[in-house]
């Protein structure tokens, strides 16, 4: 496959053409990097007008997933997150209520400033079988069942899959119950770019969802801030007239270029290698999750590249868990006292393998009284709209200070950031208990009149 936008700059470079424009390294190498790093200097296309070689990148793009647009991104998930909702809100069109939003609980924090940014209210959707703060695999009859609560019908229904943890929600399912209601389904996929790969395509494109968002860089060979805006293939709400323009209206007016090559180089490494590569790579992580099994860790992940162990029945003798991996050269994704996230992808090394393998085979481990966790965010009374909460007045204060206030900003550190008050709700004694779970000292709340 054709890499126009690296191709491109790699001839820019080695003409060593005088740099009278933008960025002001002039190409000069500090990082190393600074020779391939450009703008929107003739030939090089625009991102948000693309007519030449970014169009002829994404059009790769495109027919690698199976959509029938697929629009990059140099600001992550988030830039596509919120262009997918003011795509499906501008689609729902002027109403008497105020534009809603079904969304599962587990939404990432960017999802909550996009509702502040759009100014719509959200309808929470919870998990009948996951109890943390990260996961929420919703059941169609659960869809259905909340669909049939609400007073106003939302303009999209918005899943978080894979989740956090790793788990993975039945996303042929929900679609098929919101086809009949002409409701878009729309998914934050940040975590399965890769899944499009499979021998089973897993991947939400293919399994009837209407738009979703990648972050390529997560789980593919893409420079930190590489996504992707896809929309179905089918397209059946238009979404494709204005997708640029949505993005365009988040995204800085200065994407990085270097984040564009990668995402173009890596359209060549899925058409030539990436199917061999993910077939040897799920095997071997898949005796990594056989190795833990035999020694009584559950891995509670759906995912064949993700391993998330939970020690909630065991403790490690003598140290804290994360720093026993640390110490023995392993840094992992995510860790909340109880379970601990590893990413895995093709571009791990053997001695990567060979490493984790050791840590999982010596682990100190005790078993130990499983504690009654929940960790499932609360239901609360809500006092303000998020976009009024998000930009009204605020001020931090400690954690036990904020009983019965308003939430200004979405409290929790990245990752996982999945907010636990939202924006507008009244902090009660339970999101007090969950602050304090999770390392929470100072949260922000709206100021008093």
């Amino acid at each position: 496959m054709e890499t126009p936008v690296f191709d491109f700059v790699k001839a820019y470079s080695d003409g060593k053409t005088s740099r009278f424009h933008m960025p002001g390294h002039k190409g000069e190498r500090i990082l190393g990097c600074e020779p391939f790093d450009i703008t929107e200097i003739n030939g090089a296309d625009e991102l948000y007008r693309p007519e030449g070689i970014i169009l002829e990148s994404e059009k790769n793009a495109a027919e690698l997933f199976g959509t029938s647009r697929t629009v990059y991104s140099a600001g992550g998930s988030s830039q596509s997150i919120n262009a997918m909702l003011a795509l499906a809100m501008q689609r729902a069109g002027h109403t008497a209520d105020r534009p809603t939003v079904l969304a599962g609980r587990n939404a990432h924090k960017a999802f909550i400033y996009a509702a502040a940014k759009l100014d719509f209210d959200i309808e929470w959707l919870y998990s009948q079988e996951d109890s943390t703060l990260c996961s929420c695999r919703i059941s169609a009859e659960t869809l259905e069942k909340r669909l049939s609560e609400l007073d106003r019908k939302p303009f999209a229904v918005y899943i978080t899959s894979p989740d956090y943890f790793g788990g993975m929600t039945d996303i042929k399912a929900l679609s098929r119950v919101l086809r009949k209601r002409n409701i878009p389904l729309l998914v934050d996929n940040a975590h399965g770019a890769y899944l499009a790969f499979l021998p089973e395509n897993l991947h939400p494109i293919a399994l009837g969802v209407d738009m979703c968002c990648d972050s390529a860089h997560k789980t593919l060979p893409v420079l930190t801030g590489g996504g992707y805006l896809h929309i179905a293939k089918s397209d059946c709400y238009n979404f494709s007239e204005n997708a640029v323009k949505a993005m365009e209206i988040f995204g800085s007016t200065s994407p990085s270029y270097l984040i564009l090559q990668s995402l173009d180089l890596c359209n060549k490494y899925i058409s030539e290698k990436i199917r061999c590569d993910l077939e040897i790579c799920v095997n071997k992580v898949a005796e990594l999750k056989k190795l833990l099994k035999s020694l009584g860790i559950k891995d509670i992940s759906d995912e064949p590249l993700k391993i998330s162990a939970d020690f909630s029945s065991f403790s490690v003798e003598g140290k804290d868990l994360s720093d026993y991996f640390r110490n023995n050269g392993i840094e992992f994704e995510y860790f909340d006292g109880k379970r601990i996230v590893f990413m895995i992808t093709p571009q791990n090394s053997q001695e990567d393998f060979d490493r984790l393998k050791l840590a999982f085979k010596n682990l100190p481990l005790n078993r130990a009284e499983s504690e009654c966790e929940l960790t499932v965010p609360p239901v609360s009374k809500r006092a303000m709209t998020v976009r009024e909460a998000v930009f009204a007045p605020c001020k931090e204060v400690d954690v036990d200070e904020t009983l019965g206030k308003i939430c200004a900003s979405p409290c929790i550190s990245c990752p996982p950031a999945v907010p636990i008050a939202i924006s507008g709700e009244i902090i009660n004694e339970e999101h007090i208990a969950l602050f304090k779970h999770f390392g929470i000292k100072k949260v922000q709340i709206v100021c008093d009149k």
